[in-house]
């Protein structure tokens, strides 16, 4: 690697210049401008100077495959050569395509054999929403349009999808459709009411989603769209059963099931979807992206049941135009990472090495919970996070202006370690191919920088435990 091609400066000046950043705080950004990410390699990436950091977040929930795959760039390149583009509209497709959208479904639960393409989970989740509306309408049942989700609960950035986002803070100084979409209760365990079993706490959850089902009126209810691990939300785990529950309710009142695998699908959870292999329900839609190309090139995916698919292909039930696409969709290049990753994937058993390193990396991670202000350490296999508090027996939050998560991340960032921070949360979902070496080497420099960063506070006059 010859890092002496990069000007650091010049390069974090043009970024703060003309760069729009997602979510930046820009009293904060316009002072300290972006770290420049320049290189990278397996499980690491460096910066424009050369420092090398292990990835804790793997780009942000994408990179599963880890970097720098030859295959990938060859794939690429070579789909480049053949046709970089051609659209996938009415009457045309490409072998990149048609190759990707079978394997694709032949992973899938075996309900979902058909599959709409698009370029990111947002879209992904926007088009699920779409085809769910055309679904009810073409039933002669277009009044049935809204969407449950979550509190908590993302699903992207376009106006559709923050929408469907249940995350206020995402929603300040922005519109959303409040007309369309209504939240349920957060399943978040770890701040369930005082008292109550989480198995009690499934029950009440269940008992309030049934009532808002009731409330709204099922007649009107298309859609309820749900992650199956609440990922940018605070990696929530729901409590046992929770899922199969609420889908029995679902079909009971002929709401669809959308699960936004865009973050659990590809491996996250050691499989290649989480929604029945780890949470045992065939939802009626499945919404993918990052881990489908594992972010080597943008990529989203909406897989469909075969009910679904007959309904809005059926010539029987009136006109049918299917008026819903992108330019984008199908892109064939693409396809052809999307599928070098299911075969890297597959040929290097990276669901397997999930299966067995993930429970290791809880483990070792939850080691943490010793620590003062380390409220719960929670998630499963890849897919973590630490949260933490000023006092851990009433769980009381340290207050807005202790940072607590962006100074654990600084603190990490100057160890050479990679986090996300959240607020009061530090989130981590590396790429799948951490040895246990790298893990431990990961979560003791977690410790050691949120022990650096407890301390100051305590120096600071903030009150601990």
């Amino acid at each position: 690697m010859d890092f002496t091609q990069y000007n650091t400066r010049d390069l974090w000046q043009k970024d703060i210049d003309h760069v729009i950043h997602p979510w930046a705080y820009y009293p904060e950004f316009e002072k300290d401008g972006a770290l420049v990410v320049a290189e990278s390699e397996g499980a690491y990436v460096y910066d424009a100077d050369g420092k090398r950091y292990l990835d804790g977040i793997g780009g942000i929930w994408c990179v599963n495959i880890g970097y720098g795959r030859p295959e990938m760039a060859e794939a690429i390149a070579d789909q480049v050569m053949k046709i970089p583009y051609f659209n996938a509209f009415t009457d045309t497709t490409t072998p990149a395509v048609a190759e990707f959208a079978n394997r694709l479904c032949s992973i899938a639960p075996d309900n979902l054999n058909h599959v709409f393409m698009s370029t990111g989970g947002s879209v992904a989740n926007d088009s699920a929403v779409r085809i769910a509306h055309h679904y009810f309408s073409r039933l002669g049942k277009p009044e049935k349009r809204k969407v449950l989700s979550h509190v908590q609960g993302y699903h992207g950035s376009t106006y559709l999808a923050m929408s469907l986002t249940g995350m206020p803070g995402s929603h300040k100084n922005f519109h959303i459709d409040t007309d369309l979409v209504a939240y349920v209760e957060c399943p978040y365990v770890y701040r369930r009411p005082d008292g109550m079993t989480e198995a009690d706490f499934c029950d009440h959850l269940v008992s309030e989603f049934a009532k808002k089902v009731e409330s709204i009126g099922a007649d009107t209810i298309a859609a309820f769209i749900a992650e199956p691990i609440l990922g940018s939300g605070g990696v929530i785990v729901p409590p046992q059963g929770y899922h199969q529950r609420i889908a029995a309710i679902c079909k009971q009142n002929e709401i669809l099931y959308i699960s936004d695998e865009v973050v659990t699908g590809f491996g996250r959870l050691g499989h290649w979807f989480a929604s029945e292999a780890e949470f045992g329900i065939k939802p009626d839609m499945i919404t993918s992206a990052k881990g489908i190309t594992s972010g080597y090139l943008p990529m989203g995916a909406t897989l469909i049941s075969d009910q679904i698919h007959d309904v809005i292909t059926s010539q029987a039930i009136g006109d049918n135009v299917f008026s819903h696409g992108f330019t984008y969709s199908g892109h064939p290049v693409a396809c052809a990472a999307g599928l070098m990753n299911m075969h890297i994937i597959e040929r290097d058993g990276i669901l397997e090495h999930v299966q067995q390193v993930g429970p290791y990396f809880e483990s070792a991670l939850a080691a943490l919970k010793e620590l003062p202000i380390v409220g719960d350490v929670r998630g499963k296999k890849f897919m973590l996070c630490v949260e933490s508090v000023a006092n851990k027996e009433t769980k009381a939050l340290l207050p807005d202006d202790a940072h607590i998560g962006k100074r654990i991340a600084k603190e990490a960032e100057k160890r050479g370690l990679i986090v996300r921070p959240s607020g009061h949360l530090n989130i981590l979902s590396p790429t799948l191919i951490l040895t246990e070496a790298q893990i431990d080497n990961l979560v003791s420099t977690l410790r050691a920088s949120i022990e650096t960063v407890t301390d100051e506070l305590v120096r600071a006059g903030y009150k601990i435990g």
